[in-house]
């Protein structure tokens, strides 16, 4: 019988360990209860713990950009001007100012 019992995560590339927490949780615990395993279970446990943290700073970045992006695509569709732009960027640069965020 071939693999599979956890998606074939031996194969995955770094993109898509992103989306395989379970997976990894999985093996982790897995890894550890083989008993002699515990060097690979912990180093699978960090790297769990690293995708989420590079998942929550990686999203982080994302919610502080969007209404920037969010601005120059409406902009090159045409929806927007180049004023909402300059609008977003002096929000983005001084979320705290209350005259950026008029």
């Amino acid at each position: 019988m071939s693999g599979g019992s956890y998606d074939q995560l031996c194969y995955k590339e770094c993109d898509q360990i992103f989306s395989m927490e379970s997976q990894l949780q999985q093996m982790a615990d897995r890894l550890a209860k083989l008993g002699y395993a515990d060097d690979a279970a912990k180093e699978t446990m960090e790297l769990l713990l690293e995708a989420r943290q590079a998942k929550n700073r990686i999203q982080t970045r994302i919610n502080r950009l969007h209404s920037i992006w969010w601005a120059v695509e409406w902009w090159a569709s045409g929806d927007v001007g180049e004023e909402d732009v300059k609008i977003a960027l002096a929000k983005y640069r001084n979320p705290s100012d209350k005259e950026a965020s008029k």
